[in-house]
């Protein structure tokens, strides 16, 4: 359970970051490549919560 309240969270924050990026008035060559790397960082987040990827690490969210 404490693992889906993380993925959660940090989903909600990555999402936030995403927007913010996505709102800065960048060339559209420089935009695909952000969009592309966010999304990879994407699923590097959403298996790296559940173990499938060893080599990243998200410190857990302490109540």
């Amino acid at each position: 359970m404490n693992q889906i309240i993380n993925l959660i969270i940090y989903l909600v924050v990555f999402g936030l970051i995403w927007w913010l990026i996505g709102m800065l008035p960048l060339p559209a060559p420089v935009a695909q490549i952000v969009n592309v790397l966010f999304i990879i960082l994407l699923i590097g987040i959403v298996l790296s919560v559940f173990g499938i990827i060893p080599g990243i690490r998200l410190p857990l969210i302490k109540w």
